[in-house]
Order: structure tokens, then sequence, then C-alpha cells
């Protein structure tokens, strides 16, 4: 997994503040955003294969279309969050 880095000016990394924000259509494969706040946060299309979201929480999150293949969703919130055609093919 790879730890921090800069997407559309937000740094990705376990623990971010991520309330709100816009990641819509990013490459975030692998990224390590556990514990991450993204309440709220445009998630739309995004690729996160692989991504650890453990215990993340994606309350009201859009993740339509998302590609969430692989990725580790183990005690992460999802109340409101759409994920009408995200892809959850080996999710956890």
């Amino acid at each position: 997994m790879e730890t921090n880095r800069i997407v559309n000016g937000y740094v990705i990394c376990a623990g971010a503040q991520l309330h709100g924000a816009d990641l819509s259509y990013h490459d975030l494969r692998g990224a390590d955003l556990s514990g991450a706040c993204l309440i709220c946060a445009g998630l739309r299309r995004a690729r996160l294969a692989g991504a650890d979201l453990s215990g993340a929480d994606l309350s009201g999150a859009s993740l339509r279309g998302a590609d969430l293949n692989g990725a580790d969703l183990r005690r992460a919130r999802l109340i409101g969050a759409n994920l009408a055609g995200a892809n959850l093919a080996g999710a956890s």
C-alpha cells in the first residue's frame, strides 16, 4: 500500500480529514485511507481498488460507479453512502 500523496490538493493518508472533499474520477488505487473522515466526500468513479478504507467514515459519500475491487471496508461507516454502480467485487 502507498502512503501519503497529494491528490487534488488533499493529502491522502491514514486518518486524513477529507470531509466534503471532491476526489471524483481520481486514481486512489492502493491508497491507505484507514480511519479517514470522508463524510459527504465526492468519490464518483474514483479508482479505489485495493485501497485500505478500514475504519473510515464514508457516511453520505458519493461512490457512484467507484471501483472498490479488493478494497478493505472492514469497520467502515457507509450510512447514507451512494454505492450505485460501484464495483465491490473482492471487497471485504
